[in-house]
C-alpha cells in the first residue's frame, strides 16, 4: 500500500479539471487536502490511469447509477477489479458508456476472459458482445494502471479478439437458421479470412469472411445474409468482398465452384488473401474440405508469372492511396505501417512456403518467427520486425478501444493531449527529457523507420523473385526428379550435383534451411555459367569452409546480387575460389559495385604498408602482407570477372599490389635486420615495371644500394643482400596463395651475377659491358620500392642507356630483330599453337611489345613522350610523332588488349598460369565467357576473333619491326 500523502492537490495525480477536489469529495476519496484514509491506493491507480480526468468522470456517472458502496469497496479492496475497472474508464469513453448503461457489468471484472458467447435473441448478442470486449481491454489494459498485475501480450489479446468474433459469427449464424425457412436444405460454412481467420483481429474491424455451401444455394444465401445482418447490427459488420469476384460475384459458391474460379480466375492478390483462410462456423467438414480445396492453389501461387512483382506492385498501389498529409500518421497503410510487415511476411511464406511447410501459418507474428527460425529472415531482423509490429498494433489497438471506432490514424505532433493519453495507456512513461508524448513520439518513429528499412530489404530482395521462378517441384532437391532437371539444367554429373545438394541441405539445422531456400536459385544461376558442376562443387567448398561463418549465409539470403555474383564466379573461375575461402570478406563487397572497384588504382598501397608496418616481426608482416594482397586480388579478379573493371585498371591495380607487398616486405626485412647501413631500393622491371601486371605474372626486378657516409661498399652489399635473401625467402614460401616469385634474372650477368650490386657498379657495369638486350630490358625499368631518392638516382643512371640519345645504328638494329626471330624460333614451348599463344604466338605480346621497344631505341632520344616503361603511352607517343600509322597502333593495341585480357582469363579460368588459350572444351567456354561471349554460344567465334586480330598486329609487326614490305 502506498505511504499516506500529507497535505496534496489532485493535481499531483494528474487530474486537471476544476472539479476534481469536490468529485473525489463526491466519491469519498478526498478529505482535508489529502486522500481519505484508505484511499491512497486507489488515488495511486487513479494518477497511473491513460487520462486519469476520463477515469475520474468514469466514477462519478457509475456513483449515480451503480451500487456505489459494492464498487467503493471493490475499488479499495480488489487490485484486480481497482486496475481493470480504472484502466476501462482512464481508456475509452465508449466503454464507460457501456459501463454506466449496464451499471452491474463492472462486476464481471473479477472474472477470467471466456469469450464464448450462446445468446437466445439479437439484443441480447449485442450486449453479451460488448461485454465480452470489456472484459479483453481490461485485463488488456490493467497492468498499465496496476503494474502488478499480469501484462497480456499482444498476440493474447488479438487472438482473443478473434475467438470473440468467431463465437458471435456462431451465435449470429444460430440465430440466422432459427429465422431462415428451410435452414436445413443446406450445408454451410464461414470461412474467416483476413485478421480474424489469422487469429489476429483488432477491437474494432470489419471481418472478412467467405461462404461455401451444398445443398439448396438459394436458402444458403439467405442464410448467410441473415448472419451478416445479426451480427452487423449487434457486434461488427461482416465483409464478404473477398468472395470470388468480390462484391459483384454470388455471396455463396459451392465447393465446385470455388475450385473452379481459384482454378481459371484468380487474380495474384486472391492467394494471398486464402493465407488467412479459416473455417470458424457452420459445417465444419464442409469448411475443411474448402481448405483442402484452396490450399495448394495458395502455395503454387508463386509459380504465376510475375508473381512476386505483383505482390509489390499492389503494395505500392495501397500505399499511394494513402492522403500525401496522412501517409507518416498512418498506421495500417503508410510507410512504415502495418502493411509494410503483412506484406513482406506474406511474400516470403509464399515464395518459401512452396517447400517448407511449417511456414504455412496464418498470424503475422507466428510466420515471421517461422521465417526467422528456418533461416528466411535474420534471427534479428524476425525479432526487430516482429517487435515493431505489435508496438504499432498495441497503439491501433488503443486508439480504437478510446472511442470503438475503427481508425488507424496516429496523433498529429501538436496535439499534446492526445499523444500524452496515447502514450501512457500503451505503458510509456516521460523519461526526465522528454514528457510522455515526446517518448511516444520518438518510439513511433523509431519502430515506423524500422519497419520501412526492414520492408525495404525483405521486401523487395531479389532473391524471391529468383526463388519465386524456381518450379515447385525442382524445391525439392533431393528426390529423384531432382536428378533429371538438374541433368536438363545442364549439370554433367548429375548425380553428384545432387550428392553435393544433399551434403549442404542434410539435417534440420537453421543452416541447411537457408541453404534449402538458396540452392534451387544458385543451381539455375550455376546452369547459365560454363562449369555448372565446377560452379556447384565449388560452392560446396566454399560453404563447409565458411560454416562456422556467422554472416556467410545470411548474406547469401538477404543480397540477392550478391548470390548472382558468386554464382558467375564460382561457375566461371578456379582462381577464386581458393581465395574466398583464404579471404571471405570480399564476399560482402559483392553487394556493392562501387566498394568492390575501389578507388584510385595507383592508390591501393597505402593501407596495405599502413596495416604492415605495425608489425615488428618480419614473418608476421610479411604474412600479414600477403593476407591483404590475397584481399586485393580476389576484389580485383572478382570485378573482373564481373566485368566492372577495365583491363588497364586491372593491370595497374596489379601491379601496384605488388609493389606495395615489396615495399611492405623490405620495410619489414629492414626492421629486422636491425642498424640499416645503406639505402635499399627496389627497381621494377618488365611487366611490373610497365605497370601492366596479369594474375600469373612474377615479379621482375632489380635491387640497388647505395652505402651510408663511412660504410664500405662491400658492407654495404652484403647487408642488402641478406635483407634481399630474407624477402625472397618469407615471399616465395609454399602457400596456399597464387605464388609470390621475385625474379631477379634481368639483373646484370643474370643468374651468375650477384643479387645486389651498388648504384656506382651498376653506372661501371652498364658502361662496359651493358649489351643491347639489356639496354632494351630497362625500357621498362621504373623505381617501386624502397628509398625514393637511390630509386630516382638509378633512373637517372640508366636514361642514357635507354634512351640513346643517337638512336640504334643499323647493325644494333639488326641484332634486335636476330634476338626475336631467335625468341620466336626457340621459345615457343614444343606443340604450342603459334596462333593461339598469348604471349610468343602470331601478333601476341611479344611482336606488339618488340616493335614499340624497338621504335622506343631508336627514337626516344628525340621523342620525350617514348620515354616511358609503359607499352600503351609509348605506342601513343610513337603514332603522335608520326613514327607509327594510327591504324597500325590500332591494330597492335587491339591485339595486345586482347592477348594480355586473354592471358589473364586462361588464369582466372583455370587457376594456374598459362599463355596458351584452350582451344576446345568447358576452358574455351569459360574464357570466351570471361572475354565477353555468351557463354551458349559458340566458344569458336572467340577463337576466330582472336586469330584475325593477332593475324593483324603480326602483319604490322613485320613492316615495322623486320622492315618487310607489304
Amino acid at each position: 500500500m502506498s505511504e499516506p500523502v500529507r497535505h496534496a492537490s489532485p493535481a499531483r495525480f494528474g487530474l486537471t479539471e476544476p472539479r476534481s477536489e469536490e468529485v473525489l469529495r463526491g466519491l469519498g476519496l478526498w478529505a482535508d487536502r489529502r486522500p481519505t484514509e484508505g484511499s491512497e491506493a486507489v488515488m495511486s491507480a487513479l494518477s497511473r490511469c491513460p487520462d486519469p480526468d476520463l477515469a475520474l468522470r468514469g466514477l462519478e456517472r457509475l456513483q449515480a447509477v451503480a451500487d456505489w458502496d459494492a464498487l467503493s469497496a471493490a475499488l479499495h479492496e480488489d487490485v484486480v477489479v481497482r486496475g481493470r475497472l480504472l484502466a476501462v474508464l482512464g481508456s475509452s469513453t465508449a466503454l464507460s458508456d457501456f459501463l454506466v448503461a449496464n451499471p452491474g457489468r463492472w462486476r464481471s471484472l473479477t472474472d477470467g476472459v471466456d469469450v464464448s458467447l450462446e445468446l437466445a435473441n439479437g439484443d441480447v448478442l449485442r450486449t453479451e458482445y460488448r461485454a465480452k470486449l470489456l472484459l479483453v481491454a481490461a485485463n488488456d489494459l490493467a497492468h498499465v494502471v496496476e503494474p502488478e498485475l499480469l501484462y497480456v501480450p499482444y498476440d493474447t489479446v488479438a487472438a482473443q479478439l478473434s475467438d470473440l468474433a468467431v463465437s458471435a459469427l456462431k451465435a449470429s449464424l444460430k440465430l440466422a437458421a432459427e429465422r431462415v425457412n428451410g435452414a436445413d436444405r443446406c450445408r454451410l460454412a464461414v470461412i474467416a479470412m483476413g485478421k480474424c481467420g489469422a487469429n489476429e483481429l483488432n477491437y474494432v474491424s470489419d471481418v472478412d469472411v467467405v461462404f461455401v455451401a451444398e445443398g439448396d444455394l438459394g436458402v444458403a444465401t439467405r442464410l448467410a445474409s441473415t448472419m451478416m445482418q445479426i451480427a452487423g447490427q449487434s457486434c461488427f459488420e461482416v465483409d464478404a468482398a473477398l468472395r470470388p469476384e468480390g462484391k459483384a460475384g454470388a455471396l455463396v459458391r459451392t465447393l465446385d465452384g470455388h475450385a473452379s474460379y481459384y482454378k481459371k480466375w484468380a487474380r495474384t492478390w486472391e492467394f494471398q488473401a486464402l493465407l488467412k483462410a479459416r473455417p470458424v462456423a457452420g459445417d465444419a467438414e464442409l469448411g475443411q474440405a474448402y481448405l483442402d480445396v484452396v490450399r495448394p492453389y495458395v502455395w503454387t501461387a508463386a509459380e504465376r508469372e510475375n508473381f512476386v512483382e505483383d505482390v509489390q506492385a499492389m503494395r505500392r498501389r495501397v500505399e499511394d492511396h494513402v492522403p500525401t498529409g496522412l501517409a507518416e500518421r498512418e498506421l495500417k497503410l503508410g510507410r512504415g505501417g502495418l502493411r509494410d510487415v503483412e506484406f513482406a511476411v506474406q511474400l516470403l511464406q509464399l515464395v518459401h512456403g512452396r517447400s517448407d511447410e511449417d511456414l504455412r501459418i496464418q498470424a503475422t507474428t507466428a510466420a515471421l518467427a517461422a521465417l526467422g527460425q528456418g533461416g528466411y529472415v535474420g534471427r534479428e531482423d524476425a525479432a526487430e520486425f516482429g517487435r515493431s509490429y505489435r508496438f504499432l498494433r498495441t497503439l491501433e489497438h488503443r486508439l480504437q478501444l478510446q472511442r470503438l471506432l475503427r481508425t488507424h490514424l496516429f496523433p498529429a505532433d501538436d496535439d499534446a493531449t492526445t499523444l500524452r493519453w496515447l502514450a501512457r495507456s500503451a505503458g510509456l512513461s516521460a523519461d526526465g527529457q522528454k514528457s510522455e508524448g515526446q517518448v511516444l513520439l520518438a518510439e513511433f518513429r523509431k519502430h515506423a523507420n524500422q519497419v520501412r528499412r526492414l520492408h525495404e530489404k525483405l521486401f523487395y530482395r531479389p532473391l524471391l523473385q529468383s526463388v519465386a521462378g524456381v518450379p515447385t517441384e525442382a524445391l525439392r532437391l533431393t528426390t529423384k526428379e531432382a536428378v533429371a532437371r538438374l541433368a536438363a539444367l545442364g549439370y554433367m554429373s548429375a548425380d553428384g550435383a545432387l550428392r553435393h545438394i544433399q551434403a549442404l541441405t542434410h539435417g534440420m539445422s537453421r543452416r541447411a534451411r537457408i541453404q534449402g531456400a538458396l540452392l534451387p536459385v544458385l543451381l539455375d544461376l550455376f546452369a547459365g555459367t560454363p562449369d555448372p558442376d565446377g560452379g556447384l562443387l565449388a560452392y560446396r567448398k566454399v560453404s563447409e569452409a565458411l560454416a562456422e561463418t556467422p554472416w556467410y549465409l545470411r548474406l547469401l539470403r538477404d543480397e540477392g546480387a550478391v548470390v548472382e555474383r558468386l554464382a558467375v564466379l564460382l561457375g566461371t573461375s578456379r582462381f577464386v575460389p581458393d581465395l574466398l575461402v583464404r579471404a571471405p570478406e570480399v564476399l560482402r563487397l559483392l553487394a556493392d559495385t562501387e566498394a568492390l572497384v575501389g578507388g584510385d588504382p595507383h592508390s591501393i598501397g597505402k593501407p596495405l604498408r599502413s596495416a604492415v608496418s605495425r608489425y615488428g616481426d618480419a614473418a608476421r608482416a610479411i604474412a600479414a602482407a600477403r593476407s591483404l594482397r590475397r584481399h586485393e586480388m580476389l576484389r580485383i579478379a572478382a570485378a573482373d570477372l564481373l566485368g566492372f573493371m577495365p583491363l588497364e585498371t586491372v593491370c595497374v591495380s596489379l601491379s601496384e599490389v605488388w609493389g606495395s607487398v615489396l615495399q611492405s616486405a623490405l620495410d619489414a626485412a629492414v626492421r629486422a635486420s636491425g642498424e640499416p647501413v645503406a639505402a635499399l631500393s627496389v627497381i621494377g622491371m618488365g611487366r611490373l615495371g610497365g605497370h601492366e601486371l596479369g594474375y600469373g605474372s612474377d615479379a621482375d626486378v632489380m635491387f640497388v644500394c647505395r652505402p651510408h657516409e663511412g660504410v664500405s661498399d662491400a658492407e654495404a652489399v652484403k647487408w642488402a643482400s641478406g635483407v634481399v635473401e630474407k624477402i625472397r625467402r618469407l615471399l616465395g614460401a609454399p602457400s596456399q596463395d597464387p605464388p609470390l616469385q621475385v625474379d631477379a634474372d634481368l639483373r646484370p650477368e643474370g643468374r651468375q651475377g650477384p643479387l645486389v650490386r651498388t648504384l656506382d657498379s651498376y653506372r661501371a657495369y652498364y658502361r662496359q659491358w651493358a649489351e643491347l638486350w639489356e639496354k632494351q630490358a630497362l625500357l621498362r625499368a621504373r623505381f617501386i620500392a624502397g628509398d625514393a631518392a637511390l630509386g630516382a638516382d638509378f633512373e637517372e643512371l640508366i636514361e642514357p642507356l635507354r634512351y640513346p640519345a643517337a638512336g640504334l645504328d643499323a647493325v644494333s638494329v639488326r641484332e634486335i630483330r636476330r634476338i626475336k626471330a631467335r625468341v620466336d624460333a626457340e621459345r615457343l614451348p614444343r606443340g604450342a599453337d603459334p596462333g593461339t599463344h598469348t604471349k610468343l604466338g602470331r601478333g601476341g605480346l611479344a611482336d606488339v611489345e618488340w616493335t614499340v621497344q624497338l621504335l622506343q631505341l631508336q627514337h626516344s632520344g628525340a621523342v620525350p613522350g617514348l620515354r616511358t616503361p609503359s607499352t600503351m603511352a609509348a605506342m601513343g607517343a610513337a603514332v603522335e610523332a608520326g613514327l607509327l600509322a594510327a591504324e597500325d597502333a590500332a591494330a597492335l593495341t587491339t591485339a595486345w588488349n586482347l592477348a594480355t585480357q586473354a592471358r589473364n582469363a586462361v588464369m582466372l579460368v583455370k587457376g594456374k598460369a598459362s599463355d596458351q588459350l584452350p582451344t576446345s572444351g568447358r576452358d574455351l567456354v569459360a574464357v570466351a565467357s570471361v572475354m565477353g561471349y555468351e557463354p551458349g554460344g559458340d566458344p569458336g567465334e572467340f577463337l576466330e576473333e582472336y586469330r584475325r586480330t593477332t593475324r593483324r598486329a603480326r602483319a604490322v609487326a613485320e613492316r615495322v619491326f623486320y622492315g618487310e614490305k607489304p
